[in-house]
């Protein structure tokens, strides 16, 4: 398989691609260019990853399970993240030679060898490739819904409205072509940081409008079990709401996925699994404390008719130019956030094609556009033609199936179990050499047990709510 990549390899590969640096640049311990990357960019990274589409359904998540089991759900996730990716920070290094994982499945392999690298490799790369689908499906949304705030102030809040998600979402892959030209997360660090301010800022208007409406004293109703079976949806539809409210939640939270990729971009000293488990904390910490608000807050302001999406489901309609700000940051935002996630599966595939035809150089080689100190722009054969087929594939996928909130959850239900938490937990119990009986072993067990049923039962909502979706769609006739 082509995401099955060895730390020696990868190793290999950037040796070979650097083959053209300058003779005086400065090489870390691995023979790659010397990392720069610090606790702020890694933090941005990693905020820039986490608080993304996810945040805007959170309201809509609070509304199906109520006042208690929603805030609770949320710091669960939240807390358990956190957790596994203390335990991740510390597989960059294989702690008996103290050589380099280049990225998850490099991690897994060292510690749990070649069988379990397999199913490694597949969730987190099917996962990273989900995300970029819901990513284009998200830009495009908040792109038209710039469109229909114009139209709902001009012609009035009944107005027809629709306009066609696929001209955003064929834009979208566009500007994504070119920045996919960028070799790597080292090389993006200013667009995440751009990004991060970004998710702040759509975050901080989703919060103001929130409580706008809240002292408007125009609000929905809102229960302790959230939406009132029989009133707002069926029993049927209540369970399978819950089950993907859990699995939107669990796809907000999640970053596990390009970790290692991040740590791989700090520089040391300090140690990375020390700067890492820095940045996790602050990241965290502050993405929880954004997503109770817009959360609690949206749920508060819509009570059990809570849209969708936050700020694109028009719940809020004025003042318009406000909603097409936040709109146009989360336009921005996404676009760093897809190279974060999508970084890491354009280095597989072209260090598998490197490697395959490694005496012709023309694959490997740099041609160097712009050569200025603080921004070079390179260009290479291999990343711009399998970074332009891959961008059109997703978009592509993304116009064929724009489901929101079912790609959300389905999303956040596949990946968290394995990536964020059986993965990590199992490294660790290998690396501190835990036995299966001990009380620890147990515990750490029993708790990735319990996720496990939780991501099993988002999962279910959420392919159920693909079916349902499916049903009543027309493949690129979708309106907002």
């Amino acid at each position: 398989m082509l995401w099955i990549v060895g730390e020696e390899d990868r190793a290999e590969m950037s040796l070979q691609q650097n083959t053209n640096a300058s003779c005086s640049q400065e090489l870390d311990d691995d023979g790659r260019p010397k990392r720069t990357g610090t606790l702020w960019t890694a933090s941005s990274h990693i905020v820039t990853a986490v608080i993304g589409s996810g945040v805007l359904s959170l309201a809509w998540a609070i509304a199906q399970l109520g006042w208690i089991a929603g805030p609770i759900a949320l710091i669960f996730f939240s807390m358990i993240t956190l957790f596994t990716s203390t335990l991740l920070s510390d597989c960059y290094r294989n702690p008996i030679s103290g050589k380099r994982n280049y990225n998850y499945s490099s991690a897994v392999k060292s510690n749990l060898g070649t069988i379990q690298i397999w199913i490694c490799g597949f969730c987190q790369y099917v996962n990273l490739c989900g995300t970029a689908v819901g990513y284009t499906i998200t830009a495009s949304i908040s792109a038209a819904a710039v469109a229909k705030s114009h139209c709902f102030h001009k012609k009035g809040h009944e107005a027809d409205c629709g306009v066609s998600y696929t001209i955003y979402m064929i834009i979208f892959g566009a500007s994504q072509i070119l920045l996919s030209q960028f070799p790597d997360l080292q090389n993006i660090s200013w667009l995440s940081v751009l990004a991060a301010i970004m998710s702040f800022s759509y975050s901080t208007i989703g919060v103001v409008l929130a409580i706008a409406q809240i002292v408007s004293g125009n609000t929905g109703k809102t229960t302790i079990t959230g939406t009132i079976v029989g009133v707002d949806v069926t029993q049927t539809e209540k369970v399978w709401n819950v089950f993907q409210a859990l699995g939107n939640i669990a796809f907000a939270c999640s970053f596990s996925m390009v970790l290692i990729e991040i740590q791989d971009t700090l520089k040391s000293p300090p140690a990375e699994n020390k700067v890492m488990k820095k940045a996790s904390i602050i990241s965290v910490s502050i993405t929880t404390v954004f997503y109770m608000l817009c959360g609690c807050l949206g749920y508060s302001a819509f009570g059990n008719s809570a849209p969708g999406n936050m700020l694109t489901g028009f719940g809020f309609y004025e003042p318009f130019w406000l909603i097409d700000i936040a709109n146009i940051c989360i336009v921005i935002h996404l676009l760093g956030a897809y190279q974060v996630f999508c970084q890491p599966v354009f280095a597989v595939m072209e260090k598998t094609v490197i490697k395959k035809w490694q005496n012709i150089k023309i694959l490997s080689s740099e041609m160097t556009l712009t050569n200025a100190t603080s921004f070079p722009v390179t260009l290479n054969i291999t990343r711009l033609i399998w970074r332009t087929v891959f961008v059109v594939i997703i978009t592509s996928l993304a116009i064929i199936m724009p489901f929101f909130i079912d790609v959300m959850g389905f999303l956040g239900a596949f990946a968290f179990w394995p990536l964020t938490v059986y993965f990590p937990i199992e490294m660790y119990i290998s690396q501190k050499k835990i036995a299966g009986s001990s009380r620890k072993g147990i515990m750490v067990r029993l708790l990735s047990f319990l996720c496990l049923l939780v991501s099993l039962a988002a999962a279910i909502g959420s392919i159920q709510g693909v079916v349902v979706s499916l049903g009543r769609y027309k493949p690129f006739h979708t309106m907002s």
